[in-house]
């Protein structure tokens, strides 16, 4: 083997499975196009993809939603039973049923992309570089099989005893995530028992799709879960999801009441909502508050968190082996603003355990 091949970078082997052959051929012309990421085979439906996944062995897969024999969905339930790997959902439906989409990225699809519905050409096109750099970074993701799913919610309960003696403490509790965060926010507050601090959600996500993402941690947690609305007392047992496309944070009313703040306003740190602009508003509780930074990809939230902790507040980052994408974490670890490194499963425990702790500054 020449040196050139061996200092050559490992493209990304990407497969796709769409039932449409104009998308296909688009998708094969966009991915190749960058060189970084290798187009390894097409399927036009599962049946095909199954065959072509075990001959090919490809890094990611694109997944359409809508496809003969066997849809989308059961496919990736599927895929993450038998065979987990990195797959980002392409199908129109992921633009207009919010309830799929979050069915797949509970289920373990890393990320989607939403297909145009006309002018696929010139909308593809323009999608490009999200497309890219969406595999891309799915192919850098630890996917976890079905069996890893998150735990019945009573037994979770059972597992956090100490909530008890750390709810008085807290007034409320931050969370932000990205990528991953769907799966992830599920596990962690199956483990959140009824009667602890209220929380406060930043999980980055289009407006039309924060109200389902609530309702349906709502149909299946022993919390209340909502999402936030501007001037929401902050209660406890009660999730507040930030809505997509506006800022969520915490603010003390006059009367010392604490509401939800729900704000128009620029993106920060390339998102809206943003992380850090929650984990900001947190920081004015010092001591009072714990602030928990999940898996995504970038850096939102770092900063903020490094805010609270010097602020007093316990602050804890999830773990490289635990997240999706190790992003978020890792640059709040770099910036030493996360007190505790934790694995997902150890962080309820660990944020309803915090009350009363400083940790402005050590590790």
């Amino acid at each position: 083997m020449s040196e050139s091949e061996v200092s050559k970078p490992k493209r990304v082997r990407v497969m796709i499975v769409d039932d449409s052959a104009l998308v296909r051929e688009m998708l094969t012309g966009i991915l190749s196009a960058d060189p970084e990421i290798e187009v390894v085979g097409t399927a036009p439906d599962p049946l095909v993809a199954r065959e072509k996944i075990k001959a090919l062995n490809p890094d990611v897969i694109t997944l359409d939603v809508e496809m003969p024999h066997m849809s989308g969905i059961e496919f990736l339930e599927k895929i993450m039973r038998l065979r987990p790997m990195p797959v980002v959902m392409i199908s129109t439906l992921t633009q207009e049923g919010a309830d799929t989409t979050l069915r797949a990225l509970e289920l373990g699809a890393v990320d989607y992309v939403a297909k145009p519905t006309q002018r696929l050409s010139e909308s593809f096109g323009a999608l490009k570089e999200e497309i890219c750099s969406k595999v891309k970074m799915a192919a850098t993701a630890r996917v976890r099989g079905a069996g890893s799913a998150r735990r019945p919610a009573a037994a979770a309960a059972q597992a956090a005893p100490a909530a008890a003696g750390a709810e008085n403490h807290l007034d409320a509790i931050a969370i932000g995530a990205s990528t991953g965060g769907v799966e992830a926010l599920g596990e962690l507050l199956s483990a959140v028992p009824p009667g602890s601090p209220g929380i406060l959600v930043v999980q980055h996500m289009p407006g039309n799709f924060t109200g389902r993402f609530a309702a349906r941690l709502d149909a299946t947690l022993p919390l209340k879960v909502t999402e936030a609305q501007d001037g929401a007392a902050i209660l406890p047992g009660c999730v507040y999801i930030g809505p997509g496309g506006r800022h969520l944070a915490l603010a003390r009313e006059a009367n010392g009441k604490l509401v939800c703040r729900v704000t128009e306003g620029p993106a920060e740190s390339g998102h809206v909502p943003s992380v850090d602009h929650l984990f900001r508003s947190m920081a004015q509780l010092g001591r009072r508050t714990v602030g928990v930074i999940l898996t995504g990809m970038g850096r939102d939230g770092a900063a903020g968190l490094k805010l609270m902790r010097e602020a007093g507040a316990h602050t804890i980052a999830q773990d490289a082996a635990t997240s999706v994408v190790y992003g978020m974490p890792r640059v709040a670890v770099e910036l030493d603003a996360a007190a505790s490194v934790l694995p997902l499963s150890r962080i309820a425990g660990a944020m309803l355990a915090a009350g009363g702790a400083t940790n402005a500054g050590g590790r």
